[in-house]
């Protein structure tokens, strides 16, 4: 039943991942994101091709869709596997673990687009709001100084990348399965903004505040 109960949210948190609110939104106004700007569909490059509203609702519903995950997907699976159980309870704690682990993989893969999908960073916030509230807010404060310093959103993902598998290892109680995930995670992360990277050493990366012409 565990075993069943693993699988069952892991693909039910994939699915629900992998919906690609970027690029829907944009395809509503007759735009193909992947085609424009940094062809990433997350809500950095959606606020820079479609403006700040469209970008806040990308953010907004890629984030939800973690914490989703997590907060009830998890939660309806551990209730349902065991209705006596404690929600401290290992296989709980685990459960949760494995929802958001696959409902950042299904963002970044998504199967609705080739597996080509996001950065994971929003999809991350969501679903550390509901595993680890406070070393996300350590994370966002690092990411929110690292923007305001260099004006680089790329600059404060990679920043919040490193800090929250560091505010997770630090913070009690340390879980030592949710330490290795999100130290995974968090290299995952680095690993999708390469171009980022490599745009930054070029010095061609765009800062923030830069809005992008959109074509249909």
């Amino acid at each position: 039943m565990a075993i069943l109960s693993y699988i069952l949210i892991a693909l039910g948190a994939y699915l629900l991942g992998s919906i690609p609110f970027g690029y829907l939104v944009a395809k509503a106004k007759g735009i193909d994101i992947r085609n424009v700007g940094s062809g990433n569909i997350g809500a950095t490059n959606a606020m820079r091709v479609l403006g700040k509203p469209a970008g806040i609702i990308v953010l907004l519903m890629d984030a939800l869709k973690g914490y989703i995950a997590v907060a009830f997907l998890a939660t309806s699976g551990c209730i349902l596997a065991y209705p006596k159980i404690v929600e401290s309870d290992s296989f709980c704690n685990n459960l949760h673990i494995v929802a958001g682990i696959f409902a950042v993989l299904g963002h970044n893969y998504t199967c609705w687009l080739k597996f080509k999908g996001g950065k994971g960073i929003a999809t991350t916030a969501g679903v550390y709001l509901a595993l680890a509230p406070w070393p996300l807010l350590i994370a966002l404060l690092i990411f929110v100084l690292a923007v305001v310093l260099t004006r680089y959103v790329s600059v404060g993902s990679i920043a919040s990348a490193v800090a929250l598998p560091a505010a997770v290892w630090i913070w009690p109680p340390q879980n030592l399965f949710l330490g290795v995930v999100t130290t995974a995670l968090g290299a995952l992360a680095i690993y999708k903004h390469k171009s980022n990277i490599q745009r930054l050493m070029a010095g061609t990366e765009n800062r923030l505040g830069k809005k992008l012409e959109a074509t249909k």
